[in-house]
């Protein structure tokens, strides 16, 4: 098993820190090659620069929490879920088609079906 895993390219686990314009302050933002790659595939789907992405969903996600924490782990997260929710078929693997096109609740209901329970609440239930 480990093998699969192991065996990634050094390159996509090496960090690397891009600047970003955040309501008008520069701040650096430290991310793996991995998760850049993810999300300059997201931001050319709606036709962003990866830049313009983090800033989009900063200042929705402070719009939504009224507050940020740890920006970066939110974005490694959103990688997650954008290719989870490819395989699963909620976003469409096709390129070309805009995230922004697709239905926002039909995604997140395809979301809750298609993950699994964790154990605590499949015992709980």
């Amino acid at each position: 098993m480990c093998k699969v895993f192991i065996s990634a390219d050094p390159s996509l686990y090496e960090s690397r820190a891009r600047s970003v314009r955040l309501h008008g302050a520069a701040t650096s933002i430290k991310l793996e090659n991995l998760f850049w790659r993810v999300l300059d595939e997201i931001a050319r789907r709606d036709g962003m620069s990866v830049p313009q992405l983090c800033t989009r969903l900063y200042d929705e996600l402070l719009h939504e929490r009224a507050e940020v924490e740890n920006f970066a782990s939110f974005l490694r997260v959103c990688c997650g879920r954008y290719l989870a929710l490819q395989l699963s078929g909620g976003i469409p693997q096709d390129i070309t088609i805009p995230i922004s096109s697709l239905n926002a609740g039909r995604v997140l209901g395809n979301e809750r079906r298609a993950m699994p329970r964790p154990a605590t609440e499949v015992q709980a239930a």
